[in-house]
């Protein structure tokens, strides 16, 4: 697949990564405010976070990223190829919240980089 990623199949890739990326930090936001709210306090007070909304957006923007970029690629290899998502989020997690990252997810992180670099060569 190295030699068929277009431009146009790398920009929207990488789209995708942020975009996904960028909604899944939105939701952390979101969700991570300190306080005692439960139940549907907790949800009215994170339906009020500009974060809530964001990560919505961006989901709404990566499901028409994704459609996109699958209309160029294999199923199989798109997927693949997405999971570099995982890679993201945890480095991110890490740099924005001082989320943990065990031996066994940095042993996670390298492996499913090195699967995407694989199937980006193939």
């Amino acid at each position: 697949m190295g030699s068929e990623l277009s431009p146009l199949v790398i920009v929207l890739w990488v789209l995708n990564v942020l975009v996904d990326s960028g909604g899944q930090l939105a939701f952390k936001a979101a969700a991570s405010e300190p306080g005692e709210l439960d139940g549907l306090a907790r949800w009215r007070f994170m339906a009020a976070r500009p974060w809530l909304w964001l990560g919505v957006g961006c989901y709404v923007a990566e499901f028409v990223l994704w459609l996109a970029f699958l209309s160029l690629v294999p199923l199989s290899e798109g997927v693949l190829l997405g999971s570099i998502n995982i890679v993201a989020i945890m480095i991110a997690g890490r740099l924005l919240f001082r989320e943990k990252l065990a031996p066994m997810r940095v042993a996670g992180i390298v492996l499913v980089s090195i699967g995407v670099a694989v199937v980006g060569l193939h």
